[in-house]
């Protein structure tokens, strides 16, 4: 159930690259990291460049990105962690053209820490496949 957002300082980012985007990273959640195409979550933030700074100073001239992705720990290996960082750098490149600085991180959380839909991921995994949720006590 990975949540995925990409900063590109560009707040006029076309809606078709946009899209391109979420699909691209959705893409390689589900081929890379093997997550539900249907649980993926992708959270495009076009943000102006005065608003991302570098040593301390707005970045000028140039564009850049980055990529966080919210994951369950110990749902993936270090070389499937590994060959998402550089297929989505290639895939930001391939969007956005070169990006000096762009980067990719991947936040493991513990199952008990994150959920979806009212039910951890902990829970989630104990559930026999296709088991509705069990209701969340107040």
């Amino acid at each position: 159930m990975p949540h995925i957002r990409v900063t590109v300082t560009d707040s006029e980012l076309p809606a078709d690259v946009r899209s391109a985007l979420a699909r691209g990273v959705t893409r390689l959640a589900v081929s890379v990291l093997h997550k539900s195409r249907a649980r993926t979550v992708v959270h495009i933030d076009p943000v102006p460049a005065g608003h991302y700074f570098v040593d301390g100073e707005p970045l000028t001239g140039d564009r850049d990105a980055h990529v966080e992705v919210s994951l369950t720990l110990g749902t993936n290996s270090a070389a499937e962690k590994a060959a998402f960082i550089a297929a989505a750098r290639e895939l930001l490149s391939d969007l956005l053209g070169p990006l000096a600085r762009s980067g990719v991180a991947l936040h493991e959380l513990h199952p008990e820490s994150y959920g979806y839909q009212g039910v951890t991921q902990f829970e989630h995994y104990r559930r026999p496949t296709g088991a509705p949720a069990a209701p969340v006590a107040r």
